[in-house]
């Protein structure tokens, strides 16, 4: 009998292992000592979407003329379709690494994405990229691939070693898109669109147009030392950057990140800017609702530690200041707030609780809604809920009067701070409650 046993374990277990992935055999020790963390990521709207309604406004509240208004007041208008046409996208990372790869999403859109060309290089100036940094990108081996909608896919590493603070120029030639381009209006740089596939082309043809925003692309990630880790900013237009400068990189997730790669020492942290302009955390609008994207926007995003949450104005102009006074109370959003902490800690991340920042000007804005940013910013500091604390409201308010920007803060529109109003909110952050 026991001949027998092992006669068949002889024949068994090399068939068993047949069946195990290589990868569980065994690691190298490279592989024990990094993993995947994004070093760059945007966050997917709801477009492109009809005009919103006009909103049912209370006696004496007047919608503004935003033709005579300062400052950015527009989202930039976003294809619906494309077709035969390469996009190429200027992404600006935060660390680097020896690998990268893609992840491309389909989020929102209506029918099947057909791409059938998709090139990353290393950006020199424009739309030119570094010689000799051009690399062809596959999906499980193949460099066609279709996305159905909803559908997320991730591209095989690609032999591209980037460093920290890379500008990188990715191209997808699309051969039809379907209705409804998954995109990030408020890209913040320079994209490039043209006829026919210019993926691999060193620079962009002469016909090309120009637009601010980012399609179908979700994260760039990097394969990096096993401490490196990311930090999500969730957030609305203020951590989308809105009101900053074209092409700067000036929104103040990127210039945290510039502080944190100034650190002499210590693992390199990637810091993420998933901010939607108009974004609101209990409803739905400008992108879903922060509760409802929060599992795609920061739990499936690789190498993920900390989130700073920066979410709230909206709803309260929205809801609790213009559309119906009052319906919104200080408790609602302590709620949402109190739902995003504990679905954090339920995969070991940490939050930072952002206070909210004056919009006194704001023609949303009023004294029912200020009371409310004012309780609700009172929770943020003293409840010890979140496991720590960025006092933005402190750092780009106006000292003589706390209810508005500091006015070299604020480009025009009273709400948004500008470049060094974002340098003021990156430098706000104590850097060593990111070592715990």
């Amino acid at each position: 009998m026991k001949r027998q046993l092992r006669t068949i374990a002889r024949w068994v277990v090399p068939s068993l292992l047949l069946l195990v992935p290589l990868s569980c055999l065994g690691q190298t020790k490279a592989s024990d000592s990094e993993h995947w963390v994004a070093s760059w990521a945007t966050s997917q709207d709801l477009t492109p979407q009809a005009p919103p309604e006009r909103p049912v406004l209370p006696p004496g509240v007047k919608m503004p003329d935003f033709s005579k208004m300062k400052g950015p007041i527009s989202r930039p208008y976003i294809p619906p379709s494309f077709e035969n046409q390469t996009v190429r996208m200027i992404v600006h990372t935060t660390i680097g690494g020896r690998e990268i790869r893609l992840e491309l999403s389909n989020a929102f859109g209506k029918g099947i994405l057909s791409i059938a060309d998709v090139h990353i290089a290393i950006r020199q100036l424009g739309s030119t990229i570094e010689p000799g940094t051009d690399r062809r990108v596959k999906f499980s081996g193949n460099a066609t691939v279709t996305v159905g909608p909803g559908v997320l896919i991730v591209s095989d590493p690609i032999d591209l070693e980037i460093k920290p603070e890379s500008d990188l120029a990715v191209s997808l030639f699309i051969s039809s898109s379907g209705e409804a381009a998954t995109s990030h209006p408020l890209g913040l740089h320079t994209s490039y669109i043209a006829p026919g596939d210019s993926a691999s082309a060193a620079s962009m043809p002469a016909d090309f147009k120009t637009i601010t925003s980012y399609f179908w692309l979700r994260t760039v990630d990097v394969l990096a030392p096993a401490g490196d880790f990311a930090i999500v900013c969730l957030g609305d237009s203020i951590t989308d950057g809105y009101g900053t400068t074209v092409d700067a990189d000036k929104a103040w997730p990127t210039q945290l990140a510039n502080r944190l790669n100034d650190l002499p020492k210590g693992p390199r942290v990637a810091v993420l800017n998933q901010g939607i302009s108009g974004n609101q955390v209990l409803r739905d609008g400008a992108g879903v609702s922060a509760l409802a994207r929060f599992d795609r926007d920061v739990l499936s995003v690789p190498g993920v530690r900390w989130m700073v949450l920066l979410e709230g104005i909206n709803d309260i102009n929205l809801h609790g200041q213009v559309t119906d006074p009052g319906a919104l109370v200080p408790d609602d959003l302590i709620q949402g707030y109190r739902q995003l902490i504990a679905r954090a800690h339920m995969y070991g991340i940490k939050v930072v609780g952002a206070t909210l920042t004056p919009d006194e000007g704001v023609w949303l804005a009023g004294p029912v809604g200020e009371a409310t940013r004012q309780a609700v910013n009172q929770w943020i500091r003293t409840s010890k809920e979140f496991d720590a604390v960025v006092d933005f409201d402190l750092a780009v308010q106006d000292p003589s009067h706390p209810a508005r920007l500091l006015p070299s803060f604020n480009p025009g529109d009273n709400i948004h701070p500008n470049d060094i109003g974002n340098r003021a909110m990156a430098d706000a952050f104590r850097l060593e409650d990111f070592q715990h």
